[in-house]
């Protein structure tokens, strides 16, 4: 069990780089690039910087849980 759960959050360890990298990378690639492109408003932008944003929270909601399985290990 203790190899399983040793796994279980190395696998949760790597979720959580993937989705930063990721919300970083598009987002990035939206507010630079592809926005300045298509001439996409102001409030696209914000819109993108809300969907960054979400990730971000949720990236850090799932760190904290991975904090939490770390303790009771």
């Amino acid at each position: 069990m203790d190899k399983e759960k040793e796994q279980a959050m190395a696998r949760k360890g790597r979720h959580i780089g993937v989705v930063i990298a990721v919300t970083m990378l598009l987002w990035l690639a939206i507010s630079l690039f592809i926005g300045p492109a298509l001439g996409l408003p102001g409030r696209y932008a914000l819109l993108f910087d809300f969907a960054a944003l979400a990730g971000f929270i949720y990236a850090g909601v799932n760190i904290f849980q991975l904090w939490r399985m770390r303790q009771d290990s």
